[in-house]
């Protein structure tokens, strides 16, 4: 099941007895359960039966004490682990009786719904816990969305709150902010309060709310590598230099590694039609047209060493053998990828 399945259900009363929200992408664990910490209960319910608690703060016994409870006044009581991967998790033992959780979990109360979020990570699929929750209740993986998914899910969170978004947009914000779902909802969330309802979010919205400058962004400066337009490199570089808290030079190396390591993938492609870079190198059509031109400009050896001069530089910037300015480090990474 999708979380947005799982909240659906949730809102119908289908509940299960035990969840586990488990996955490397912590954006969608967090979804549902913080839904249901916020919506399974009403707030006249949740004073007597409602126990959130965190890992690395509480113990299996104390979770289970919390689960053996009958509600009061109400139908269910809800126990919800956060960052239940900082928790000690038991035996998981064969014999019967001896792991506490396990006897819980193969025959919980129904009146509990017990919920881990563990984030960062999967869940052992082996232990015999992981086993008894699939069988008992509901498992829910939330695994890492791939870049290219990102412009798609960036759509569906806008229209899903009533608002459009050019693609041009949402692909700008997918290649700015990565693929971390929490920190691009958040930036969404912003930039909604500056936009009217039903309105088309354009690239306009995204510059003139998301702290990216129309002139220099790490976009601007990918282009004008491209074109090895160095007049531009520099004015750009000099932007960043001037204003180091909107443009780090790790989220700039970054990026920029990124747009290499397709510029690389662009010289193994043989199908170069638009349609089949897009595919191959997991980006929005609208931006083959700088892999294109990148790809001229740098041939295979080239980009090979561009990415080398990357990856020091990134050492660099992190005090490894130098100790200079980040504005230096880029001025002198600059010359070196145009010459």
């Amino acid at each position: 099941m999708t979380a947005a399945e799982i909240i659906k259900d949730i809102k119908s009363r289908k509940y299960k007895p035990v969840y586990l929200l488990h996955g490397e992408e912590p954006y969608f664990i967090d979804l549902v359960g913080n839904h249901i910490e916020h919506n399974l209960l009403s707030d006249a319910e949740k004073g007597f039966n409602q126990t959130v608690v965190y890992g690395k703060d509480t113990d299996i016994m104390t979770v289970l004490n919390a689960a053996k409870r009958y509600p009061m006044m109400a139908d269910y009581q809800v126990v919800i682990v956060k960052e239940a991967q900082d928790m000690k998790w038991g035996k998981d033992d064969d014999k019967k009786g001896i792991d506490p959780l396990l006897s819980y979990l193969e025959k919980p109360l129904p009146s509990t719904i017990l919920v881990f979020c563990y984030k960062y990570g999967k869940f052992d699929k082996r232990k015999k816990t992981y086993k008894a929750i699939d069988k008992s209740g509901l498992i829910f993986e939330s695994a890492t969305l791939y870049d290219s998914k990102v412009p798609a899910w960036i759509e569906g969170f806008i229209s899903d709150k009533g608002y459009k978004i050019s693609t041009q947009a949402s692909a700008m914000l997918s290649e700015y902010l990565g693929n971390d779902l929490s920190k691009i909802a958040n930036e969404l969330e912003k930039l909604m309060l500056n936009v009217a309802a039903g309105q088309e979010i354009s690239l306009k919205h995204v510059q003139d709310n998301i702290g990216i400058s129309k002139e220099y962004n790490v976009f601007e400066l990918q282009t004008a590598l491209g074109k090895k337009d160095a007049f531009k490199v520099n004015q750009i570089i000099n932007y960043f230099e001037a204003n180091p808290k909107n443009n780090p030079i790790v989220l700039v190396l970054g990026n920029l590694n990124n747009f290499f390591s397709k510029v690389l993938a662009y010289h193994y492609i043989k199908d170069k039609s638009q349609q089949n870079l897009a595919r191959e190198l997991g980006v929005n059509p609208y931006f083959v047209k700088d892999y294109e031109l990148a790809g001229r400009s740098y041939n295979y050896p080239k980009t090979m060493q561009i990415i080398s001069y990357l990856r020091e530089y990134d050492l660099k910037s992190k005090g490894v053998d130098s100790t200079a300015p980040h504005g230096e480090l880029m001025k002198e990474l600059m010359f070196k990828i145009l010459h």
